[in-house]
């Protein structure tokens, strides 16, 4: 107000250099978040000074020039346009190369500032040689530096001239690193980086192959801002795996070194279309990759195959009644509830535990081959007109009679195992499914395994499917407790028997769970 700047603006070129230090340092001040004290300075023609500064061999002169340059410019469109017909851009980009760490970030900062709305600004930044030292600036131990390149690069990359450049010249595994940081804003600038290098189709096989789906998937992600740059990121890559990326990629499955090709592997079952699955996973060998992996001496790479595993099966699988809802009864004629023991019309009688039951042939005949070959056969039963059943409860024959001769019944948990046993016995597969269907309600970490081998013996497929699919997507809970490995080499044949089927049926469905 009492006309300070004119004389400030001067004093920047002064022959003693503290004092052209001391006249920036005060500029910078006023510069700060103050458009009228902005405004002012440019007038006073201090930009081609500033400038000159900035070429300045002196670390302190051109460190308070590049801080006066990056508050003029801040929230100010125009006056960055004017530094930039100025000619600041190349001796800012020479400061990236400063030995000046302070120098070094506020260039990179006023970099990302230059490059945040302008397009032809952010093809020229990288023109100029500006992407190489803002890589290495990422790998550096100042984690302002890290962070101020991740900014800068974060900006360059949105720009579709720039992504596959970036990634070329070394930026995909630094910026990865950095979504270990601890530090929020240090993380979002890499995962906004990435997000941005994501959208190049050059650059998903690199992303891939340096392993940076997991690390997208795994990351524990401080801010839900990059929570959700991340799901992007991911949604991003997954467009593209098709054509020319999804031939590079069964390329690399094929002949790159055992840990590319698993890293691939496990990206496609996650963001592979379901059409593409059988080319994948079953006609270039990625399956037996994620099998691999489940068998494997090392934890970590145990869940990523059995996560892996999990997702294809959710995209690969055709809707189960185990899996999803219990099945409808089978289209025939039932003589209905009226005549579940009823003496009426009977011609054969059942012994339970001592107690009678009413029965019809015509109606057992028409409801399985096994009690077809008790009537039809050479069994003794052929002509009896009392026959025992033995080793069956009452209450479980009764509903195993009540399904033969309505089409449905209610299972519930406490009879399904011995209805179960009854009903493979019976070879009754609509009331096997209903009873799978009950039984599979209730897995749980605790009794998967005596699940499993429930469904072994009576050779129930879906509920078998079933306790495979509860496998996959606990296994992080179930490798804690004893005996899961044993457990996982005993269900791997039978995974692989799954998977084969599942992805050779033709127009597969989603399989909800």
């Amino acid at each position: 107000m009492e006309g300070g700047i004119p004389p400030l603006v001067e004093l920047l070129e002064f022959t003693d250099t503290k004092v052209q230090r001391a006249a920036a340092g005060a500029l910078r001040t006023l510069a700060f978040k103050n458009d009228e004290n902005k405004n002012q300075i440019v007038e006073c023609n201090a930009l081609p000074t500033l400038i000159l500064m900035l070429r300045s061999e002196d670390a302190a002169i051109h460190y308070e020039a590049v801080g006066v340059i990056g508050n003029l410019v801040h929230s100010s469109p125009n006056i960055k346009k004017e530094v930039l017909a100025a000619g600041a851009l190349q001796p800012v980009i020479g400061l990236l190369s400063s030995c000046c760490s302070e120098s070094q970030r506020e260039a990179a900062l006023l970099l990302g500032q230059f490059a945040a709305t302008d397009s032809d600004c952010k093809v020229h930044i990288v023109q100029r040689g500006a992407v190489r030292p803002l890589i290495e600036m990422l790998q550096s131990s100042d984690v302002q530096l890290r962070e101020m390149s991740a900014f800068a690069l974060g900006r360059l990359a949105q720009d579709m001239h720039n992504q596959a450049g970036i990634a070329h010249s070394g930026g995909l595994v630094p910026l990865l690193k950095l979504l270990d940081s601890k530090n929020g804003s240090l993380q979002h600038n890499a995962a906004f980086a990435l997000y941005g290098l994501a959208d190049n189709e050059d650059n998903v096989s690199d992303f891939i192959r340096v392993g940076g789906v997991q690390k997208l998937q795994d990351g524990e992600f401080i801010v839900q801002a990059t929570k959700d740059c991340v799901a992007k990121t991911l949604k991003r890559l997954e467009e593209k795996i098709h054509g020319r990326v999804l031939s590079h990629l069964l390329y690399l499955m094929r002949i790159a070194e055992k840990g590319v090709q698993r890293r691939v592997s496990l990206a496609l079952a996650h963001l592979c279309s379901p059409d593409d699955q059988r080319t994948i996973f079953i006609d270039n060998g990625g399956l037996d990759l994620l099998l691999g992996l489940l068998g494997s001496t090392n934890p970590k790479q145990q869940l990523d195959g059995a996560v892996a595993l999990y997702k294809l099966a959710n995209k690969a699988m055709t809707l189960s009644p185990v899996d999803a809802a219990p099945p409808s009864p089978t289209p025939q004629v039932y003589l209905g509830e009226q005549y579940v023991n009823s003496a009426t019309l009977s011609d054969v009688t059942f012994l339970v535990e001592g107690r009678r039951f009413y029965a019809h042939r015509i109606c057992l005949l028409a409801s399985s081959d096994a009690f077809r070959a008790m009537f039809d056969g050479g069994y003794r039963e052929k002509d009896a007109r009392d026959i025992e059943i033995p080793n069956i409860r009452w209450e479980v024959f009764e509903l195993m009679m009540r399904f033969i001769y309505t089409g449905s019944v209610d299972v519930t948990l406490d009879i399904a195992q011995d209805l179960l046993r009854a009903a493979d016995q019976y070879l009754l597969e609509g009331l096997k499914r209903l009873c799978e269907y009950t039984i599979a309600q209730d897995i749980s970490l605790e009794n998967v395994v005596s699940m499993y081998e429930l469904s072994e013996a009576f050779h129930a497929i879906p509920l078998r499917h079933t306790c495979i699919l509860f496998i996959l997507e606990q296994y992080d809970k179930l490798s804690a407790r004893p005996g899961h490995s044993h457990l996982i080499q005993r269900i791997v044949p039978e995974i692989h028997e799954y998977f084969l089927k599942a992805l050779t049926k033709p127009n597969p469905h989603k399989l909800r769970l």
